[in-house]
């Protein structure tokens, strides 16, 4: 339901001439030519036009933002409105007031000050009867201010949105007593120009734009994972939760547009595991590293390149995939299902080719994962790993010493690869992945059946030409070629001696070590 009909429903119901919105105002009734204060929050900019494009048709919603003079119809099922934008010294001002009876039920063309506005046949809805109004009776605000409140206080969360957008940042940090901070190209940035975040005012920031089922969550357990999205800027995965300080909220943007396989740079060889029929491919990396966008790439490979039907299970969903070759269907978990295992069990009766699994975060979860990769399904999943060794290792840990043996030999069987990545800072700012690389072959099978994962690095450095590559090398290469400081790939390098050793005898500067 449009947020301005509570506003509307107030103007019959105290039997107004109008309402009047303006920016940076409060709203107000007028009754026999004088305002009357509807709201007690004021509009805080951007909001009239946003209040508006929910009522407007669109030819003219693609005209609000240029302040009028537009004049439109609207109809619900209290009746029928009339709405005229003006701009007046400088700020939008609506009027909206009851509709006159059209002779034959249509609307005549109403002008935006450039010529006739077609606008469409009124939806047919009974007349309201508003009860008697007594005189001097105070207008009615209790019905609106909770909804303007929710309309200003997503207004200042989108304006916050927009800048993480416009400022290049992946991260928002929302924190009591601090201004709004920005992660951009990793380091954290206060945004010093705006003054430090009340209580009240996140918590009503973080509320407005929470789904009902995560309002519930929030306020039981304190924290909730969900997304939102500005249409046409992106989407953002968000956690909001409570510290020793109050509400807080983190929001990490989600572009609007999936980053390609090209674009991202992965080599042929990981691309060539999105045309297996089966089998168990793992994306891993701490939290922060890409691995989304790098399973959202791989994904868009397949849409254009296959005629497959691909089952995503996420929390939250964060890349919407549109069908192109493929038919994508993409589950959240909490909203369209009740957890990752359920989904997975589910989706064996779905028809499935491909099959996403957003998270292996617990033991049936993987134990699910595995048998469908066996039973004719290729699955790609994630873990919170930082190299191809240890995720081995750390999924096979997960299940109980009588089971170990049983899945050593169903992940030999099943494994295709493990693409283990990491976010470098880059000179000149960004960032760039650095990824390693297992793909499975016989002799990685066989090490994997034995339980000696700890020879696999052996076996990855003599097989670079079949594309396996070593974290440590791929970061002595990004510092080879001028894309990373030194200091940098040696933060990021899991043997940290090893790697200190190939940069002194590469003739790099060390003496960052010395700081």
């Amino acid at each position: 339901m449009p947020r301005i009909d509570a506003l509307l429903t107030a103007m019959v119901s105290n039997r107004a001439d109008s309402v009047r919105l303006t920016e940076g105002d409060v709203a107000h009734l007028m009754i026999g030519g004088t305002p009357q204060p509807l709201t007690r929050q004021p509009l805080p900019p951007g909001q009239l036009v946003a209040l508006l494009r929910e009522i407007a048709p669109p030819d003219v919603a693609n005209q609000l933002d240029a302040g009028g003079p537009l004049d439109f119809i609207y109809a619900n099922d209290g009746g029928r409105f009339i709405t005229r934008l003006r701009t007046d010294g400088g700020k939008m001002r609506a009027t909206v007031s009851v509709a006159p009876a059209a002779g034959n039920g249509h609307v005549a063309a109403l002008s935006n000050g450039n010529g006739p506005v077609p606008t469409p046949s009124p939806v047919v809805a009974p007349p309201v009867s508003p009860p008697p109004k007594v005189f001097g009776e105070a207008p009615t605000v209790v019905a609106v201010e909770s909804d303007l409140a929710t309309v200003a206080a997503t207004g200042e969360l989108e304006s916050l949105l927009r800048a993480l957008v416009d400022q290049a940042a992946s991260d928002l940090h929302l924190r009591v007593g601090e201004p709004p901070i920005l992660r951009i190209h990793g380091e954290l940035k206060r945004m010093t120009e705006m003054e430090p975040l009340t209580g009240a005012k996140l918590e009503a920031m973080l509320v407005a734009v929470m789904p009902a089922r995560n309002l519930a969550e929030y306020r039981e357990l304190n924290d909730t994972d969900f997304a939102f999205e500005i249409e046409d800027v992106a989407r953002f995965r968000a956690n909001a939760f409570r510290d020793h300080h109050g509400a807080a909220g983190v929001f990490r943007v989600i572009p609007a547009k999936v980053a390609t396989v090209e674009a991202l740079g992965i080599t042929p060889e990981v691309q060539n595991l999105c045309f297996l029929t089966k089998g168990l491919v793992l994306v891993t990396g701490p939290t922060g590293s890409g691995k989304s966008t790098t399973l959202g790439a791989l994904v868009d490979l397949i849409n254009r390149s296959r005629e497959d039907h691909v089952v995503t299970i996420e929390d939250p969903i964060e890349f919407v995939h549109k069908n192109k070759r493929c038919v994508i269907t993409q589950r959240q978990v909490g909203v369209h299902t009740a957890s990752f295992k359920s989904a997975l069990r589910a989706a064996l009766r779905e028809d499935p080719d491909i099959v996403l699994v957003g998270e292996l975060r617990d033991l049936e979860t993987a134990s699910i994962a595995l048998e469908t990769a066996e039973t004719g399904h290729l699955v790609f999943g994630t873990l919170h790993t930082t190299t191809a060794v240890g995720t081995i290792d750390r999924l096979i840990d997960q299940f109980p010493p009588d089971r170990q043996a049983q899945i050593r030999v169903m992940l030999a069987d099943s494994l295709r690869g493990v693409v283990s990545q990491c976010l470098c800072r880059k000179i000149g700012g960004g960032r760039v992945a650095a990824r390693e690389i297992l793909l499975t072959n016989p002799a990685v099978a066989n090490l994997i059946r034995e339980g000696k994962a700890f020879q696999l690095q052996s076996v990855m450095q003599t097989s670079r030409r079949l594309g396996m590559v070593l974290l440590g090398d791929v970061l002595l290469e990004l510092v080879e070629n001028g894309t990373v400081e030194p200091k940098e790939a040696y933060m990021k390098a899991n043997d940290k001696p090893a790697f200190l050793n190939a940069l002194k005898n590469r003739g790099h500067d060390t003496s960052f070590l010395m700081s």
